[in-house]
């Protein structure tokens, strides 16, 4: 099955690679010089955030993934420097290794 409808909630029992799509769709969508959180794409897709981090990870080249940060704003230790460079490039904010949702945060 695939899911309901772009960026939407998977169907009932729609197939793991199912949800990556939704997942890498809702990424997509997400402007530059703004960013998401796990969560919030999670319940965009029907999914938990640790499920959005697993279709990044298996996936995410193609997508901007550097727009997506935790909860709390900050990045992966992993990906640290690379996502804080690649979100300062387009003229996102970072204090103290967090992006200010409040201020960039999508949707």
């Amino acid at each position: 099955m695939s899911p309901a409808r772009p960026g939407g909630p998977p169907s009932p029992g729609a197939s793991p690679l199912d949800v990556d799509e939704a997942v890498l769709d809702v990424v997509e969508r997400i402007p530059a010089g703004r960013v998401s959180t796990y969560g919030a794409i999670g319940r965009l897709v029907g999914v938990g955030p640790r499920r959005v981090a697993r279709a990044l990870s298996l996936g995410g080249g193609a997508v901007p993934w550097h727009r997506v940060v935790r909860a709390d704003g900050s990045a992966a230790e992993a990906v640290r420097v690379e996502q804080l460079g690649l979100l300062a490039a387009e003229g996102v904010p970072a204090r103290n290794g967090r992006v200010d949702l409040a201020a960039v945060g999508w949707p």
